[in-house]
Order: C-alpha cells, then sequence, then structure tokens
C-alpha cells in the first residue's frame, strides 16, 4: 500500500484515485471546497481543504504526489505552485499536468518532446513556469518528477453540449489543428507515468487522432442531434469570438506521442468518434 496525495483532485484526479484505491493504496485528495471534500469522502477517498494560495499549514506527507491545480488566473508565473513547493515534503515521485498551449503556434506542423516550448499566451506562459520549477525542484530534491504536456480534454460531463448554441467557430477549411485526450485515458496515462516515467521527463498526452475545434463541435453537435454552431473564417473571427477562444483559434500544431506509449499505454479511445459515443453513454455527462 502507498500513500498518494493529489492536489487539487477534481474530476481527473478522482479517477486517478480509483485507480489507485483499487489496488489498495491510501489516497488524500486536496481540494478548495467543503462540498467537494465531501464528494471525494463519499467515494472513498480521505479530503483535505486547503487553499494553496493563503493557507500557511504544512501538507501531508506523501510516497507519491500528483499535481493537478491550476496556476493562478494573471501574470507569467505560477505562484500558486511556488509556494506549494515551500510546504511540500518530498516524495518518492512527482506527476505534473502542465499543457500542450507550451508549444505555442506551429501552423499546424508536428511537435514532439524535443520541440522548444514558445508559448504565446500568459496561460501558457505560467504553465512553462510551473514544468521549470517543479523539475528544477525535483533536481534539488532527488524527486523523479513528470511533467505531462496535455492536450484538450474530454469525456463525461467534459461535454460542450450547453454551449452549442452560445458559441462561433472556425469554419473547417481553415480550421486549425488542436488535439484531446479522453479523460480515462489521461488518469490512465497519470498513473502509468507515476511507474514507468523516467525522472525529468515530459511526455505529450494526446490521442490518435488530431483533429479541429471546428470538428469537435460538429461531432458533439451530430450525436446529440443539435444544430452544428455558426462558422466564421479566421478574418472574421475576432469580431464573432470569445478572447479565449480566439486564443485557441490562433494556434494550431499536432502533438507526436510516441514517448507517452513507452509508458505501456494503450489508448481505451484512440480516436474522438468511440470517446465520444462512450461519454454520452456515461450517467456523468
Amino acid at each position: 500500500m502507498r500513500t498518494v496525495l493529489i492536489i487539487g483532485c477534481g474530476d481527473i484526479g478522482r479517477r486517478v484515485a480509483h485507480r489507485h484505491l483499487r489496488h489498495g493504496d491510501y489516497v488524500t485528495g486536496l481540494v478548495r471546497s467543503q462540498a467537494s471534500a465531501e464528494r471525494l469522502a463519499a467515494e472513498g477517498i480521505l479530503p483535505l481543504v486547503m487553499d494553496l494560495d493563503s493557507d500557511e499549514s504544512p501538507l501531508p506527507e506523501a510516497e507519491l504526489v500528483y499535481h493537478f491545480a491550476p496556476p493562478p488566473g494573471s501574470g507569467e508565473q505560477d505562484t500558486r505552485t511556488q509556494r506549494l513547493l515551500t510546504r511540500l515534503p518530498a516524495p518518492v515521485h512527482l506527476v505534473y499536468i502542465s499543457t500542450s498551449g507550451v508549444y505555442g503556434d506551429h501552423q499546424g506542423a508536428w511537435v514532439d518532446e524535443n520541440t522548444p516550448p514558445n508559448p504565446q499566451t500568459d496561460r501558457a506562459r505560467r504553465r512553462l513556469d510551473a514544468e521549470r520549477r517543479l523539475l528544477a525542484w525535483g533536481r534539488q530534491e532527488a524527486v523523479p518528477v513528470v511533467i505531462l504536456r496535455v492536450g484538450g480534454i474530454y469525456g463525461p460531463g467534459r461535454l460542450p453540449i450547453d454551449r452549442l448554441d452560445q458559441v462561433t467557430v472556425i469554419c473547417p477549411d481553415e480550421a486549425p489543428y488542436s488535439n484531446r485526450i479522453h479523460a480515462d485515458d489521461l488518469a490512465a496515462v497519470c498513473v502509468a507515468a507515476a511507474e514507468h516515467g523516467e525522472p525529468g521527463g515530459i511526455y505529450n498526452v494526446a490521442d490518435d487522432e488530431p483533429g479541429t475545434m471546428t470538428e469537435y463541435f460538429y461531432q458533439v453537435a451530430d450525436a446529440v442531434g443539435r444544430p452544428r454552431p455558426p462558422c466564421v473564417s479566421l478574418q472574421e473571427a475576432p469580431a464573432h469570438l470569445s478572447p479565449g477562444m480566439l486564443s485557441y483559434v490562433r494556434e494550431s500544431r499536432r502533438m507526436r506521442t510516441d514517448k507517452m506509449k513507452t509508458l505501456g499505454i494503450h489508448l481505451r479511445y484512440p480516436g474522438l468518434k468511440d470517446g465520444l459515443a462512450a461519454s454520452l453513454d456515461d450517467p456523468d455527462t
């Protein structure tokens, strides 16, 4: 039995936690609200309520730590991770979920883990800052840290069904490439990275079929019998898309995941079609 601490134990954290619980591990999930804590307790996960930005209490010791807490909402540095590392007892392993956004725009070209990061939004710069802090801390404390650069996450409860009549997308002939991963497959990769990831290793995490955000919204709409959202050209996009959505469609890349598969991973949902069908069949959708 191992002691496992999941910092930021939301949807992905709970999926990871249940994998460990099935193997008899002792799992603590750190969350910010009492409501979240009650949900963890009901699922057999020991809850720990803590605000990482203001609480000065030391974090509990654990053999394995998953860091899933997002960075703060502004700035170019992840001050949340910076504070966390001053209070975290050194574990045996640590796994961090980062984002594919650290690569920036590659105009649809393929990127792998040797592609130099070039973040073009503050959101991605905060993630790259966290990566670098964690890797430096790992070297200093002799802790094997593994970084997962993850594409867009979808799955039960994560589909944009309620947004279909509010969103505008880029027309298919101009839509930029994006990458995605089903939540269950991401949880499996997280556990595999803890077991088999190389110290200081960085792994791209996505399924086998890079697509576009437009294709994603269209397939969700088709699957639930709703009209496809309207589309505009890239030139028209600033007048129709939110700043957040605009930042996504200004980047296009496809991620190679050969290194991820060296972790012994066989994706349950290697493409959107099967993963979407399973997500809609799930009662949590």
